[in-house]
């Protein structure tokens, strides 16, 4: 039986395709052009014998093969990456101090940090969870190397990431009845999703009432688990036994928030560079997991 190498260019390819939604931005992500990009997929369709996108309006869709072979990708490449970084890293060491919120600490922290850890053993990672503002004065004060915040792009040598929906996040069994106030979760003051839930519900004319207030994102989902209100955050950020409840309760829309990257703008160690590679290579996963088409992507 003759073996069939897949090409790790055409599975990087695929992957960008899905992740922004087309052919034409991941030409500009992975520097060919939109003709060169679409040969590319349709040789690899060639070579596994099943085509990997189909029509969906004026975009493209996963075809079932294409869903499969997208899986395969990522874990494919994350492997590739992994080695690749482990063999030119072997000697890189130090400690490494990162600074996030709770939102990310039970999603997306794992995966990075395991893969961190995996590709270099020698360095000692030192992790902080914490609200913006605290994350914040840490990574002014040199406490912490880099940190991801959320709503802050204005904050100097931030990279914005991503930019995530907001979304009314409670439990499945959540209610609400017309004539009374909304029960809202929220974090303690100063809190832009507070600000933002009040906002949307002040401009749509809706009556509110804070009925809990936590200075922890543990005792927020407590509540929700409760049934006590509705809180909002990202979905991004929510455990998947809690669900977003908007337009099933009629609530009004609500922004975006800016996930970003900062360092305070000094040069960052070789570890810490490291840590902020990796972190641009997982999140845009930890994303398309989460929505099917990110709202933007690094």
């Amino acid at each position: 039986m003759t073996r069939i190498n897949l090409d790790m260019d055409a599975l990087r390819t695929l992957v960008v395709a899905y992740q922004l939604g087309g052919f034409v931005r991941a030409a500009e992500q992975v520097g060919r052009s939109q003709s060169a990009v679409s040969q590319q997929i349709h040789k690899f369709e060639e070579r596994i014998g099943q085509p990997l996108f189909r029509k969906d309006g004026r975009g493209l869709a996963l075809t079932e093969a294409g869903e499969i072979a997208l899986a395969y990708a990522r874990r494919i490449l994350e492997l590739n990456d992994e080695a690749v970084a482990a063999l030119k890293g072997v000697a890189l060491d130090g400690t490494v101090r990162l600074g996030m919120p709770g939102d990310f600490a039970e999603t997306w922290l794992p995966a990075v940090l395991g893969r961190f850890k995996r590709a270099h053993p020698t360095v000692r990672i030192e992790a902080t969870v914490d609200r913006n503002k605290a994350l914040v004065e840490r990574l002014n004060k040199g406490h912490v190397d880099l940190a991801l915040v959320l709503g802050l792009e204005a904050q100097p040598g931030a990279e914005v990431l991503a930019s995530l929906p907001m979304a009314w996040i409670a439990g499945r069994n959540a209610s609400q009845k017309s004539d009374e106030p909304v029960a809202l979760a929220l974090f303690e003051p100063p809190c832009f999703f507070r600000t933002a839930a009040i906002a949307a519900l002040d401009a749509a004319a809706l009556p509110w009432r804070v009925v809990f207030t936590s200075p922890s994102l543990t005792g927020l989902w407590a509540a929700l688990d409760a049934d006590l209100g509705i809180t909002v955050r990202t979905a991004a950020s929510a455990p998947a036994h809690l669900v977003d409840v908007g337009d099933r309760l009629g609530l009004p829309p609500l922004p975006s928030v800016a996930l970003c990257l900062c360092s305070a703008g000094r040069p960052l160690t070789p570890a810490a560079a490291r840590l902020r590679d990796i972190l641009l290579e997982t999140l845009p996963v930890e994303l398309a997991r989460r929505y099917p088409r990110p709202a933007a992507a690094p």
